[in-house]
């Protein structure tokens, strides 16, 4: 009998006044029991509640913070997010932009959702200076070829530069993603780049005609349009690489008229600027070829002979 008594549950009249007091306090298994062969019952001291309390507070931060008012465009904190960037994506992204590769989208592995202006907005403005420094440098070797061509400073094409690089890289990104826009209303698959993307992609394309520009200083002719063409076919390649995921899943023709009005602009930049920029010299600049005078040419008559 006393080893049946022994078996028998007994209450804990403490364990149990103390669970009627905190109900929400975590207990131990009843296989669990102290040296003593009492119920170890493990309260805590607000330790879970505190848990809880700081998983509410952040989840109302976040929430919070979602719902914070986003800054106005004309405010100086809009804009700033744009040129948060390193040095080092810079570099990448300018790498990218000169080793264009089929099936490498440059949106998706060099931006990678986090498109800038920082990289875009210097090299506009370094492309826009290095065109007019080297269209004044063009004059000048050629006057010190030739010393009768008078040259004067050009200062005006800094801001014909200026004007048409900001343009191009700003109005053709906007008509090409507003054009997006309207086709992904009719093609439901479309997914176009944001405006920001499509600034970025443009800017980034720019890049390769630096290096060209300055290499057009070289007095030869072929070698100018070498260069011209081999920076064209780079920074268009890159545009229809990103462009065609995009435009892949719209009509053909539309596809096609699309890539080809990108490619065709491209090429109206690059002419444009080679014809004006490094325009070949008027004819009143160049010496002509000196005239060889020969003298005159007296034909001698034959004297009368004097009559006998």
């Amino acid at each position: 009998m006393a080893a049946a008594d022994e078996l028998t549950f007994h209450e804990f009249q403490e364990a149990t006044d103390l669970l009627a007091e905190t109900p929400d306090v975590a207990t131990t298994r009843s296989d669990q029991l102290t040296p003593q062969g009492h119920v170890a019952v493990a309260v805590d001291s607000g330790g879970g509640f505190g848990a809880e309390e700081g998983e509410e507070d952040s989840d109302k931060a976040a929430l919070l913070q979602d719902q914070k008012q986003q800054p106005g465009f004309w405010t100086f904190s809009y804009y700033q997010s744009f040129f948060d960037v390193d040095t080092s994506q810079v570099l990448d992204r300018i790498k990218g932009s000169l080793l264009p590769r089929p099936g490498h989208n440059f949106v998706r592995h060099r931006l990678r959702n986090r498109p800038d202006l920082y990289g875009p907005f210097w090299i506009c403005a370094t492309l826009a200076f290095v065109l007019a420094i080297t269209g004044n440098l063009t004059l000048v070797l050629a006057q010190r070829r030739d010393p009768s061509i008078h040259y004067s400073p050009q200062f005006h094409k800094v801001t014909v530069a200026s004007i048409t690089i900001y343009c191009y890289a700003g109005l053709v990104p906007l008509a090409l993603w507003g054009f997006l826009q309207w086709r992904k209303g009719i093609r439901e698959r479309m997914g176009p780049y944001t405006f920001l993307e499509t600034v970025c992609v443009y800017g980034y394309s720019l890049f390769v005609f630096i290096p060209t520009v300055v290499l057009w200083l070289v007095p030869v002719l072929w070698l100018q349009w070498f260069f011209g063409m081999l920076a064209f076919a780079l920074s268009a390649a890159g545009l229809v690489f990103t462009l065609w995921p995009v435009v892949r899943e719209d009509t053909r023709p539309a596809a096609a008229a699309l890539l080809s009005t990108v490619v065709l602009l491209h090429a109206l930049l690059a002419l444009g600027c080679k014809l004006y920029f490094f325009q070949p010299l008027p004819l009143e600049h160049v010496t002509p070829p000196p005239q060889v005078t020969l003298p005159p040419h007296h034909t001698l008559l034959p004297q009368p002979t004097p009559a006998s």
